[in-house]
């Protein structure tokens, strides 16, 4: 079982520092056109979504092509398991095309990412959920929404292994569905950094300008609805299980397992840039109540002293 540190993100700090790196050049491009029409409603981003095909890390394309790679015998549904819990663009690539795909009759919603793939079978698995596009070639010229994006799935990454490693801790042993909700926790973030990252930079932009503003206000003013909007739209048009749909809603977080999430998710997003955050130690005091521990054990039960922050991004 998990110690509570932060999982090895090893692959994505590499990308992350890679694209922290990247030549200015590679940033020009800020009035590029929209990847889609101003006047884009919530519900026509739900429908492009929904049809486009969901990006994935190159890290995850090239541990997948080497599984692939291996005998019938030598492949086994855990290691894959394994490659997708990493990466929250493919879990749920893999989850949507299970849910609008419903085999052999099954009326039951799959959760469980190693389920999902012995239903679907290895073979109809890497035929049916490819692993492309890539995310880094979608931002090749985008720079800065590169680097925004990697970021929040490294935030992503260990939300998923606090909760997991909590919701052991209080004795869950459905704590695998807990780990899912809290890396799709912020999917439509992700989604977004891909398919729109000129406006994502404008919202960044204009909450940087202004600490105050909330960041739905801001989502609100420049898209016309907020992340959190969209994600809900999303998930029901996928027709995502709605136990994920559940543990993900922050409105719910009276209830242990959704508190479980949300603690999480707020503890990666405030330790992203560092331990120094203000919010901080009220997460350490949310988290110990949670877990009916002391406060002053929680910066060492998840790492805190061991995780380094991403560089900077460059100007």
């Amino acid at each position: 079982m998990s110690t509570g540190r932060s999982p090895g993100v090893s692959p994505v700090d590499a990308a992350l520092k890679s694209a922290a790196r990247m030549p200015k050049a590679s940033n020009r491009h800020t009035n590029a056109k929209p990847t889609m029409q101003p006047s884009r409603d919530l519900e026509s981003w739900v429908r492009h979504l929904s049809r486009a095909d969901i990006p994935v890390l190159r890290t995850t394309a090239r541990e997948l092509a080497r599984l692939r790679d291996q005998t019938p015998e030598q492949l086994d549904p855990r290691h894959v398991a394994q490659v997708l819990a990493r990466d929250p663009m493919m879990t749920v690539k893999l989850l949507r095309h299970l849910q609008t795909h419903r085999f052999h009759g099954r009326r039951v919603d799959v959760v469980h990412v190693e389920q999902a793939l012995m239903m679907l079978g290895m073979d109809p698995f890497f035929a049916s959920v490819p692993a492309d596009p890539l995310v880094e070639d979608m931002l090749a010229a985008h720079g800065a929404a590169l680097l925004a994006m990697l970021r929040v799935v490294r935030r992503a990454q260990r939300a998923s292994s606090w909760a997991m490693d909590w919701a052991a801790r209080r004795q869950d042993v459905h704590f695998d569905e807990i780990r899912i909700a809290a890396l799709l926790h912020d999917l439509s973030e992700m989604l977004m950094w891909c398919f729109e990252p000129e406006r994502m930079l404008a919202v960044r932009a204009r909450q940087d300008q202004d600490r105050t503003l909330r960041s739905r206000d801001v989502q609100q003013a420049i898209f016309g609805f907020s992340l959190p909007e969209l994600q809900r739209a999303l998930a029901r048009d996928w027709a995502l299980p709605e136990l994920l749909l559940k543990l993900m809603d922050d409105e719910s977080r009276g209830q242990d397992r959704v508190r479980n999430v949300a603690l999480a998710v707020d503890l990666a997003r405030h330790s992203a840039q560092g331990w120094n955050d203000a919010a901080l130690p009220d997460d350490f005091r949310e988290i110990a109540e949670f877990l009916r521990i002391k406060p002053e054990a929680v910066p060492a039960l998840v790492g805190a002293q061991a995780i380094e922050t991403a560089p900077p991004p460059q100007a």
